[in-house]
């Protein structure tokens, strides 16, 4: 785990950083400067956005993670990243082509109050095709082993330009209107940074000339994109049909609740970018041993590190919210509970969709991710009846909670591996108590004194216990690095 603790703490610590930003953008610049009514807009612009990003990619940055490293010569290497840089094309221009077409339908979705986003809907192309490229070569980074300046561009660029955006409103330097399309302008920067990059690592001679699996290839993005066109139903879904129910404003407090209660992904983020490419090069290799290593590794130490941030999101997110400028946003006490708690079961899953959707069992991320993305679409049309906007983030929970119990016996019954450890019950329970001990109080002070005393005490209960348990090899380790 040596090298995924390297990269994974540089990662972490740009993703925090990121968040950091974010939390800065999200809580205060957006809400000050935007107002909700805009603030909808460009959440809902973005989400349409990521959930055309898989399609548009053609499940090639999975692609380049599964089999890269099961070449062993560079001919057939260079033949391969030359396909992956032209297979995308097959989607993005006839997409192109058609995308008034697409945007008269999505515009016929939408209420009259909400017809704001026609002027826009343009961005939600470009913006979806450089995503898609730069997963791509980002993918290309990852299978060197070098994922931490993809990190920076991934995880803080975004949140940096935005704040540097809002703060030029502010200044009275652009527009709103302006503030969309200077944004869509940085998303295409992005990815030429990270081309650039990647071709720094690795320059290919490029060619038209197929890998001679190009069928498997082929096959294995054809399953994928569909894959992870449906995983990525699951994220964004809820962003866009909450402008076909309710005004675009419910689409900014919806957001800030989703944004607070995946704040504790951010450990899980940044360890995926390593261990995808190390879990792929371990299973091209029959390597069960360190296949079932990482698998309970990650699993332990995700989970270690998720539920000290589920502590500290939830027991702090009743003061937090107010602080915030709109009373509608304090109704997502709910959602971010409900949200956390799907983030932290994903975590504790460790590597496990990097498991199947890298061995010759990929075939069935396809009826997984599908069964994922009908599944939340109709629970979302159904709950929300009966609990709004809440109503939404249940539907996520409930399918996360099913789906990914379904993939932990997927593995069991393919690998004869669990990610449970013997102290996998142990860190859960301490999660649950001081959850317990923590959430339904708080200090009669003002919101922010009263965030930081609680962290304070939560930090150290969570460490001191964890520890004293040993609950994490891993974790032990590093904490006595720092000592010395």
């Amino acid at each position: 785990m040596g090298i995924i603790l390297k990269q994974s703490l540089k990662n972490s610590l740009i993703i925090y950083l990121g968040f950091i930003v974010g939390g800065i953008n999200v809580l205060v610049l957006y809400p000050e400067i935007l107002k909700s009514e805009f603030y909808g807009l460009v959440v809902y612009l973005l989400s349409a956005s990521n959930l055309i990003m898989p399609l548009a990619a053609f499940g090639i940055h999975n692609t380049i993670v599964k089999f890269y490293s099961s070449y062993s010569d560079k001919e057939q290497q260079d033949r391969f990243l030359s396909i992956a840089i032209i297979l995308p094309l097959f989607i993005a221009i006839p997409l192109g082509f058609f995308w008034n077409e697409i945007q008269n339908w999505i515009l016929t979705k939408l209420p009259t109050e909400n017809k704001i986003v026609e002027s826009y809907t343009l961005s939600i192309y470009i913006i979806a095709i450089s995503c898609a490229y730069f997963e791509v070569f980002y993918s290309w980074a990852k299978v060197q082993l070098q994922s931490v300046f993809g990190n920076v561009l991934k995880e803080f660029y975004n949140r940096a330009v935005v704040c540097l955006l809002l703060l030029s409103i502010s200044f009275g330097w652009i527009t709103k209107p302006q503030f969309i399309w200077v944004l869509t302008g940085f998303y295409v920067l992005r990815t030429l940074l990270m081309m650039f990059y990647a071709f720094k690592l690795y320059a290919p001679k490029l060619t038209f000339q197929l890998p001679d699996n190009f069928k498997e290839v082929l096959r294995y993005s054809g399953y994928i994109i569909l894959a992870g066109s449906a995983g990525a139903i699951i994220l964004d879904i809820d962003k866009v049909m909450i402008p076909s129910k309710e005004v675009v404003n419910v689409a900014a407090y919806y957001a800030v609740a989703v944004f607070i209660g995946s704040f504790i992904e951010a450990p899980s983020r940044a360890m995926s970018q390593i261990l995808q490419p190390l879990t792929s090069k371990t299973l091209n290799e029959n390597n069960h041993f360190e296949v079932e290593n990482l698998y309970k590794k990650s699993s332990i130490n995700l989970l270690l590190i998720g539920g000290l941030f589920f502590l500290l999101v939830n027991c702090g997110v009743v003061e937090l919210f107010k602080l915030m400028p709109e009373k509608g946003y304090s109704e997502g006490v709910l959602v971010v509970l409900m949200i956390s708690v799907a983030k932290l079961y994903n975590m504790f899953l460790g590597n496990n969709g990097a498991i199947i959707n890298n061995s010759k069992f990929y075939r069935i991320a396809l009826p997984i991710g599908v069964g994922m993305a009908l599944s939340v679409y109709f629970l979302n049309n159904y709950l929300f009846e009966f609990f709004r906007t809440d109503g939404f983030a249940l539907a996520t929970l409930i399918t996360i909670l099913v789906f990914n119990t379904l993939k932990i016996f997927f593995v069991k019954s393919k690998f004869k591996m669990t990610p449970f450890t013997n102290k996998s019950v142990q860190l859960i329970l301490i999660i649950l108590c001081l959850f317990s001990a923590f959430y339904f109080w708080d200090f009669p002070f003002h919101p922010i004194l009263n965030i930081v005393l609680k962290s304070i005490l939560i930090v150290t209960s969570y460490l001191f216990v964890v520890l004293k348990m040993n609950i994490s090899p891993e974790i032990d380790n590093l904490i006595k690095r720092f000592r010395k």
